[in-house]
């Protein structure tokens, strides 16, 4: 018989967990030998019960997140398969510069998950179709987005942690029209947080040096 796929489960929610363990309970070919509600917690874990994959989630709550829990484990022989329900560029790039294995997205069909548990516990990458597309993506835009001297400016403050009223006093400028800038960043560089705008343009080398 089949040695089974040993996996831990890492998500902050304790109904989330219960979920996952009952679905793959149903499969035959792959055990769960634990749970974190933390990144600590599955970091820890990981070093004590020795999983073949690590099935985590990219928020986590108080604490260390998912990315920094996935590079912590990365260094251990355990596979990480993030599975979240973000999928911008700046959640996926950290992730996968983490040393993520695969990143799958939590509306995907059990099958599918099944499948990239098992490509996951042999080093194969498994991308959920979506963010296998924001990858293609990004490789065909390698030169990056093309922003506006204005909206660089704008990036540069964000980057140095001012918040809209700031940026506005600092450029001589409306908090209305700050907020419109960033609304085009945004845009621009497929995300929807401060964070991950200066993710992306510091992974894209965006911002003035």
């Amino acid at each position: 018989m089949t040695t089974p796929v040993r996996i831990l489960l890492c998500d902050d929610h304790t109904v989330v967990r219960a979920g996952l363990l009952a679905l793959i309970g149903s499969e035959p070919d792959i055990e769960v030998v634990g749970e974190a509600g933390s990144g600590e917690e599955a970091v820890a874990l990981t070093a004590r019960l020795r999983p073949d994959v690590v099935l985590m989630d990219l928020q986590l709550g108080p604490g260390i997140d998912g990315v920094e829990a996935t590079r912590r484990i990365a260094g251990q022989d355990a596979h990480v398969l993030v599975l979240t329900t973000y999928d911008t560029d700046a959640d996926i790039t950290r992730a996968i510069e983490a040393g993520a294995t695969g990143y799958l997205l939590k509306a995907e069909r059990p099958e599918e998950l099944f499948a990239a548990i098992r490509a996951a516990a042999q080093g194969r990458t498994t991308l959920s179709p979506p963010v296998a597309s924001r990858v293609m993506d990004r490789m065909r835009g390698a030169a990056g987005p093309t922003l506006t001297d204005r909206e660089r400016d704008i990036l540069g403050q964000l980057a140095r942690g001012l918040g809209n009223r700031e940026i506005a006093r600092a450029l001589f400028i409306s908090e209305a029209t700050v907020k419109t800038h960033l609304g085009r960043i945004y845009a621009k560089l497929g995300v929807d947080t401060r964070s991950g705008a200066v993710a992306v343009a510091t992974e894209q080398r965006l911002l003035s040096p």
